[in-house]
């Protein structure tokens, strides 16, 4: 699994890479300088916290840098840890062949991207299309799927219903029988089932925007 200090020390890096300090960097990408501080880490409670996928998004386009040439630096000496792991679109994910029983990819359907190795031998990625994730997901975002990690009340998640239908939509309650699903998008209602009508669901753990 990704830490939080593994992304901020890959942030460091490429900073340092271009000659600059977090805070060149913010400025190089147009974001507010103090966006990596050291203060902008951790909340007041001590909590850690994440760099937003957008600013992630603008300090690789900035610098010119690839996802890749990203991922290549969260290793703890700087070196790239990566692993192939299999992405198909969501569109095609409700298709009858990419999942085995267990809701584990399968097939030769999938092609493979390069990602920092996680804890999951069965992690998989999707590929948003379409605006109705918008303004969480928009079109040609890829987002990180762990079937092993643990789900609970406000994670995004990827569910694969019995009727072969597979969404990506934020966990709401779950009790014994029944699951309730938020839209991203408010233009879309929320989604309830029956705990039998569904497959598996998966959280998402990390998205390239």
């Amino acid at each position: 699994m990704l830490t939080h200090p593994q992304i901020w020390r890959a942030i460091d890096a490429l900073a340092a890479r271009h000659g600059m300090s977090p805070s060149g960097l913010a400025r190089l990408a147009g974001l507010d300088p103090t966006t990596f501080n050291k203060s902008k880490r951790s909340a007041d409670n001590g909590k850690l916290r994440w760099p937003s996928t957008e600013s992630l998004a603008k300090v690789l386009s900035a610098t010119g840098a690839s996802l890749a040439d990203f991922v290549g630096l969260v290793g703890e000496d700087g070196a790239a840890r990566l692993r192939m792991v299999p992405l198909i679109g969501l569109a095609q994910a409700g298709a009858a062949g990419f999942f085995d029983d267990a809701g584990f990819p399968v097939g030769s359907g999938w092609e493979d991207i390069a990602f920092p190795e996680i804890a999951d031998e069965h992690c998989y990625a999707l590929e948003i299309a379409g605006e109705s994730m918008l303004p969480v997901y928009r079109d040609g975002d890829r987002i990180m799927v762990s079937p092993s990690a643990s789900v609970r009340r406000g994670d995004r998640v990827v569910v694969k219903t019995r009727a072969g239908e597979v969404m990506a939509k934020q966990m709401g309650r779950m009790t014994a029988q029944r699951i309730e699903l938020k839209s991203f998008n408010p233009a879309f209602e929320e989604r309830g089932f029956a705990l039998n009508e569904i497959v598996f669901v998966h959280r998402i753990i990390w998205a390239s925007q």
